[in-house]
This record gives structure tokens, sequence and C-alpha cells, in this order.
């Protein structure tokens, strides 16, 4: 399997394009790397450049891309509306396919050991890669960017670099080393020289203010332009969409009597996204991403063929799967089908609350039904991926019972790791669960907006979503009967409880 990373270092030089040439030239030589897209902003004076490739040689470029930026640029000269801390302000690392988080915070963690030692520039981990939780946050980390921490490291322990010495390289400042799910900035132009106005705006909307979940912003001056901007983040545009965050800027403009200009992406954005938004905004009626001529065209080059007999299409697309657990191996097995069954739960789901919100009988409750669309949307991608995750954790378990147990250590060292195999086996469908239960009751919740011709549907959902949880369950009990950690199962077996309650209490209006 090939394994894909993304990177996304931003550089304080954003006015200079020789300088940020440099940059590109020097990353993009280093072999098994693709420089993706690059964004320059004068009046931010910050370039994000976008990277992909294998984690090695991503890692690599990198460190070459910061080498060039000690040399180029001097934060002692620089000014700019964006916050910052160094040459290279920000390096987060993001996995693509075939690569975890987890993988990539190891790497960021190993690249910041390498910053330091190749440049004796300080660094800081940041989001996954934190090594404290005050330091999760970026905005927390560039705390009175560079002029401010150049005096703190000074005299407050607290904020000293996780690598490398107590103060900051004489040109380069520090680097933030992280690693992060796709992050979207989004910024929204209004027709105000205002800041204040935006400043307003983002405090309305980021989640650290009471506002939305997953949303970072601030105002920014953009001085070129006259016109004031909200400059923000999306660490989980599934969780919270663009579209969904636009609305709300320009709903809080309107109460200062400004509008959007418009709206913009730097650097790159996941069609899925767009998709999204796409079906938000048109009101797609049966929208659905094959119906994207760039998926369909992915999907033939990948060996499905581009013209498709109506008749089987659908066997075709289910047979693979029932094939994989039909046959003679272990995985997948009954968690994977149970989160299968949920994810399917969810997807009819969707189905009834499209359908519903395109029907007039239904017009009163559209944004109640966009609403669930969403959070349906989300529960089957996450129970789809948990079909893997639990046939990987099962995997994981075989792995720890192969384990030598010759000596006293060798023994040790196997219960160890199946202890701790078989707990993570057991969280994985506890987690499917968790999400099947709470699937089932905003099922339960949908009947009361979905139009009347979808009830069988609707009922049908439920069911699988009740069949999942149930199945889920039983998996999480056949793993708590093997493991010796007593307060562990005791919290479980709670848990399961709690849950099992809950498919059986009465619905609430």
């Amino acid at each position: 399997m090939k394994r894909l990373i993304e990177c996304v270092p931003n550089f304080s030089e954003g006015r200079d394009a020789s300088k940020v040439d440099a940059l590109i030239q020097t990353m993009s030589r280093v072999p098994g790397v693709w420089v993706l897209d690059h964004e320059m902003d004068a009046d931010h004076n910050r370039s994000v450049i976008t990277l992909a490739g294998e984690p090695d040689a991503v890692a690599e470029a990198a460190l070459q891309g910061t080498g060039k930026a000690v040399e180029l640029i001097d934060m002692n000269d620089h000014t700019g509306a964006h916050p910052r801390v160094g040459a290279i302000d920000v390096l987060p690392f993001i996995p693509v396919d075939g690569v975890t988080l987890e993988d990539c915070v190891a790497l960021a963690r190993r690249v910041g050991q390498e910053i330091w030692r190749r440049y004796r520039v300080p660094v800081f981990f940041y989001e996954a890669a934190a090594t404290r939780p005050d330091r999760v946050n970026l905005e927390n980390v560039r705390r009175g960017q560079y002029e401010g921490l150049r005096e703190e490291l000074k005299k407050n322990h607290d904020r000293q670099p996780d690598v490398g010495e107590p103060k900051m390289h004489p040109t380069a400042g520090v680097t933030v080393v992280g690693a992060r799910k796709f992050l979207i900035a989004y910024n929204v132009n209004l027709n105000t020289p205002d800041v204040g106005i935006a400043n307003k705006i983002a405090k309305a909307i980021r989640f650290s203010s009471g506002g939305m979940r997953y949303v970072k912003s601030m105002g920014v001056d953009l001085k070129a332009r006259n016109i004031a901007q909200v400059s923000i983040n999306l660490t989980d545009y599934e969780q919270t969409p663009m579209h969904r965050v636009y609305e709300m800027v320009k709903r809080e403009a309107a109460r200062y009597g400004a509008v959007p200009l418009g709206s913009e992406i730097v650097g790159l954005v996941p069609k899925k996204a767009l998709e999204m938004a796409a079906d938000y905004f048109l009101q797609l009626e049966n929208f659905a991403p094959s119906q994207v001529f760039e998926n369909k065209l992915a999907a033939a080059l990948g060996g499905a063929p581009l013209e498709e007999k109506k008749s089987g299409r659908l066997a075709a697309l289910a047979r693979p799967f029932a094939e994989a657990v039909a046959g003679p191996t272990a995985t997948p097995g009954g968690g994977s089908v149970s989160a299968f069954a949920a994810s399917m739960a969810a997807a009819l789901g969707q189905m009834v609350a499209g359908l519903s919100r395109k029907k007039k009988s239904q017009a009163a409750h559209v944004d109640q039904l966009s609403e669930s669309l969403d959070e349906l949307r989300r529960d089957a991608d996450a129970l789809c991926e948990a079909i893997d995750a639990d046939a990987d954790a099962y995997d994981r378990v075989m792995e720890a019972l192969r384990l030598p147990q010759g000596d006293a250590s060798q023994t040790a060292k196997r219960e160890e790791a199946v202890e701790g195999t078989t707990k993570a086996a057991a969280d994985v469908p506890l987690k499917v669960a968790g999400r099947a239960v709470a699937l089932f009751e905003r099922l339960g919740q949908l009947e009361a907006i979905a139009a009347a011709s979808m009830k069988s549907d609707l009922k049908v959902a439920k069911l699988m979503a009740e069949a999942g949880a149930r199945g889920a369950i039983a998996n999480v009990e056949i793993n708590l009967d093997s493991i010796k950690d007593a307060v562990y199962v005791a919290a479980k077996r709670r848990a399961i409880t709690t849950l099992l309650d809950r498919l059986t209490a009465p619905p609430t209006a």
C-alpha cells in the first residue's frame, strides 16, 4: 500500500516572490515529493505551500525548506497582519493514505528534533503532537507573537520550547511543528475597512469564545485592499462545514450593516467540502458524489467499467464486502459487519432527510432536515472507517498472541501486549455501539420531520442502527471476557448497560 501524507509549511514571507520561489524549488528537488500548491499574501506577509508524498520524503523536503527559510528570512525585519513566531512559522503533517495521525505525530516529533540539530531553531509541538495540553491550540503557542515570545523566553519557564535552547534563533525565531487532520484555511472578506467589525464576527463564530465547534477565527486588516477580513481555520470541515460558517459570518455581519464581498480558500480544499457546500446551497435532490464527473472518471480509471448496465450494479457494489466477510479468514468479522450495518442505517437516514427536505409538505423543517443530513453524513463516514478499524484491532490481537513466551520476560511482554491489544479490540466496537445508539436516537427524532412517504425507509434505518449497536456490544463483551483489568472491565460493562438502556428507552418528543 502506498503511504501518503500532506505537509503545509507556512513561511513568514508573502511579498518577495523570488524568496518564495527559492523555497518551492528547494523542497521540490527532493525525490518523491510533489509541490501541489502555493499561496502568497502581501497583507499577511505569509506564504503557504502544500507538499505531498511518502512520509520520509516529505519530512526531508520540509527540513530543507526550513533551512532555506533560515537563510532567506529575517524575523527582525518582518511585519504583517498574520500572527507569527518564526521564519518557518508552522509545519503541520497530515495523514492522507496508509498513514495514521499517530504516524504523523511520530514524524513531527522526529522532524522537530532534526530542525534543532541542523539549524539550531527551537521547536514547539502543537495539535496532536503537543506534549502539553496548553500547547494543543496553536494560538496559545503563538501568544505575543515573535516580539512577545522573544521576551517571554528570557524569563518565563512556562514558555520554554519543547526542543532546543530557551532562546530564539537570532533571525529565524522558533518553529511550531505538529500533526493534525486536514484543515481548511477559509477567509471571508467584508465590504468595510473596519477591522473591529471583523473581530466581533470572529469572536462570535470561534469555538473558544462560545461559537461553532472546530472553528478558529480572527479579524484581519487588509490595508492594501482597504477592507477587513474574517480569517478562519476549519479544523474539521465535516463536523463544521464551510457553508455553515459562511452563513454564520453573513448573519453576524448584517448586525453591523456589513455584508461579505466574497470568500477565499488558502491552499487546497478536499473535493468533499465543495460537494457538501453545493448540496447545501443548491438544495440538490438525490445528490450523490458519484454524480461528479471527476469522481466517476476516477472510478473508471481505477478499474470500474465506465458504462455499467443498470441491472446488477447495486449487487456489484455489495458483493465485494460480502465475499470478504465470507472468506476463510477471521477478519472482517462480526465487529466489521456491525459497523457496516450501522453505516447503512446512516446512509438510509441521509436518503430520508435529503428527499424529505425537497417536499413542499416539509418546507417548515428544511433547516432541521439539512442539519440532520450533515450529521448523518458524518455518522456514515465514521462508521465506514470503523469497518477497517475493527478488523485491524483484531489482527493486532492475533499478532500479540503469536509473540514468543519462552522465559519469564518474554511471557510478561506477551501478556502485556495481549492485554493492551484486547482492550483496543474492545474499545473499537464500543465506540461503534455508542455512535450506533446515538444514530438510533437521531433517526427517531427524524420521524417527526420526515415525509410520511419515507416511514418504511426510516423504520428499516432504525432496525439497522439497532442491529449494528447490539452486534458491536456483543463484540465488546466477548473481548471483556479475556481482559484481566477488573476496573477497566467494570467501566466498560457500565457503559454497555447505559447503551442498552438507551436502545429500549421510550422515544422522546
